[in-house]
């Protein structure tokens, strides 16, 4: 396979492999990679002048994401009209999501500190966002931010709980089992 050189210099900042992550200690002396270098995402909010690339003008900011279900912790930077999910993925920074469109919990976080914009959120209340909810999947950072993931089901419950009336609803593998089975 015959490699091109790129045709400009934004084409090579596209095209350069990010630096190896710095590594640092946690409370449990785990390493835990922090990228540093731009990323993807942050080079798409580029302008092009004269067939050059600038220096984008958004600000961007230090995004923490806890993984409870994974049990890492995630340090990255997001300008602010980018939404975190997306950059993070572009960072191979692997985070639970389903939708990719603000509608159901799966991507849902607690905000420990900071603040986030999430305008296409439809997927939890007005309550749940002034308690502290917000959705990666929709959501552009406005500070540096710092979240916890949160189980999918137990938001879901918060959000439409109080419309079944005896409870949450327990899953039954064996009848879904039954059901994929017929189909």
């Amino acid at each position: 396979m015959d490699l091109q050189t790129p045709c400009c210099n934004a084409c090579m900042l596209i095209n350069r492999k990010p630096a190896p992550p710095k590594l640092s200690f946690s409370r449990n002396n785990i390493s835990i990679p922090k990228y540093r270098c731009k990323t993807v995402s942050e080079l798409q909010s580029t302008a092009s002048v004269n067939g050059g690339a600038r220096p984008s003008s958004v600000p961007s900011h230090k995004v923490t994401v806890h993984d409870r279900q994974r049990g890492v912790v995630h340090e990255f930077y997001v300008p602010e009209d980018q939404y975190i999910l997306h950059t993070a993925e572009d960072q191979d920074i692997k985070l639970p999501f389903a939708c990719r469109h603000g509608c159901c919990t799966s991507c849902a976080v607690r905000i420990k500190s900071g603040e986030l914009k999430q305008p296409e959120a439809l997927g939890i209340s007005a309550e749940l966002k002034s308690q502290g909810y917000a959705l990666l999947c929709v959501g552009f950072p406005s500070s540096d931010l710092e979240v916890e993931t949160q189980d999918e089901d137990e938001v879901y419950w918060l959000q439409f709980g109080r419309y079944f009336a005896r409870g949450p609803i327990e899953r039954d593998d064996y009848a879904l089992e039954l059901a994929m089975g017929d189909e």
